[in-house]
């Protein structure tokens, strides 16, 4: 379980600095990179969540 809850704080991570990222860059181009790379992360994280909660209402140790 603990290797899930690293993986998910990992995926918070980068999905904030790419939208940190987003945010400051000057190219459009980049700013619609990093806003997919944001979404997308933030997508994964939200899997993530949903496999520890449905471990934990199962007893499952993931």
């Amino acid at each position: 379980m603990q290797d899930m809850l690293t993986h998910l704080e990992k995926l918070r991570t980068d999905a904030a600095e790419c939208a940190l990222i987003r945010d400051l860059a000057t190219d459009i181009k980049k700013r619609e990179l990093f806003t997919r790379l944001a979404e997308h992360l933030a997508a994964l994280a939200a899997e993530v969540e949903k496999a520890i909660a449905a471990a934990g209402k199962d007893g499952e140790a993931v």
